[in-house]
């Protein structure tokens, strides 16, 4: 029998993509990669009321799930946060032969915290959920997932971040013009001597105290949007804070200035450094990839 490894990874949205494309580049799982990708893109569109299916979510459920590839990708149900809780298709799972190797794709909804109970070895997850839960905080800020590692204290956890993928937004500085005086450069320096309101996302109070560090939040009071609010109005009207951006234009549409990027939110390969094995080390590997700019020490 082949030797099996599973991963556990994110049930649906963009970091299950950004794994998927990885997977497909470093195997031959590119026909797996578009089926799962595009099933999910679709069952998006439905949740989001773009399109009206045809088919109720259990006919779907059942057209997607092929009981004679058992390799295939398989899909479950799940009660989303809508008026209702109505149900929503996403991955489950899948198998991929990789050299004789059987590498299982384990859908979670969180897979950092299946790591750290042992569950798994290897796993995908957002490097925002890791500062929000593993990093000791300190009076110096972080800026980097190569930092991440250093912050993690081994008697709380044996996961280490390995590397990310890439599928990157930043947690970017914001400001109102007149919050900023003149000359001066809207980075950790402002914050380190601004005080008062900094609005950020609800529960990122703990990331933020991490990107920025202790000593530079010590007269900022963290405040958030207010009902169905969108984030940059609220940044607008709190004159500062810190909020995910692409290409900052919906920040500049409400007339914020766009300051330093922080922190990369991105998807991170993790690793549980307790459960290792020859396999999980060639799996490790096969993620990571040879040309990748920066593998992370651990």
């Amino acid at each position: 029998m082949n030797e099996s490894v599973a991963v556990a990874v994110p049930r649906k949205g963009r970091p299950l993509e950004a794994i998927l494309d990885r997977l497909a580049s470093a195997t031959d799982a590119e026909a797996l990669a578009d089926e799962v990708s595009s099933t999910l893109r679709y069952e998006k569109a439905i949740t989001k009321g773009e399109i009206e299916p045809e088919r109720n979510v259990y006919e779907r459920l059942t057209a997607y799930s092929d009981p004679d590839a058992p390799d295939g990708p398989e899909y479950t149900l799940y009660r989303d946060d809508r008026p209702g809780f109505p149900r929503r298709i996403v991955f489950d799972s899948a198998r991929v032969d990789v050299g004789g190797l059987q590498l299982r794709l384990i859908g979670r909804e969180e897979p950092f915290r299946a790591l750290r109970t042992h569950e798994f070895a290897l796993g995908f997850d957002s490097a925002d959920l890791v500062l929000e839960e593993a990093v000791t905080l300190h009076e110096r800020g972080i800026d980097s997932i190569a930092e991440v590692n250093e912050r993690i204290d081994p008697r709380d956890t044996d996961v280490r971040v390995v590397t990310g993928l890439g599928d990157t937004v930043y947690h970017t500085l914001l400001a109102a013009p007149d919050a900023v005086p003149a000359g001066e450069s809207l980075d950790r320096s402002f914050v380190a001597d601004y005080e008062g309101e900094l609005c950020i996302s609800p529960r990122y109070e703990r990331l933020v105290a991490a990107v920025l560090g202790t000593e530079a939040i010590e007269d900022v009071e963290f405040v958030f949007a207010n009902g169905g609010q969108e984030e940059e109005r609220a940044i607008a009207d709190a004159g500062v804070g810190v909020y995910l951006t692409v290409t900052g234009s919906t920040a500049r549409d409400h007339g914020l200035l766009l300051g330093e990027q922080l922190f990369p939110s991105e998807t991170v390969l993790l690793r549980n450094v307790a459960e290792r094995t020859p396999a999980v080390d060639r799996v490790e590997r096969l993620f990571s990839g040879l040309d990748l700019e920066t593998e992370l020490r651990v």
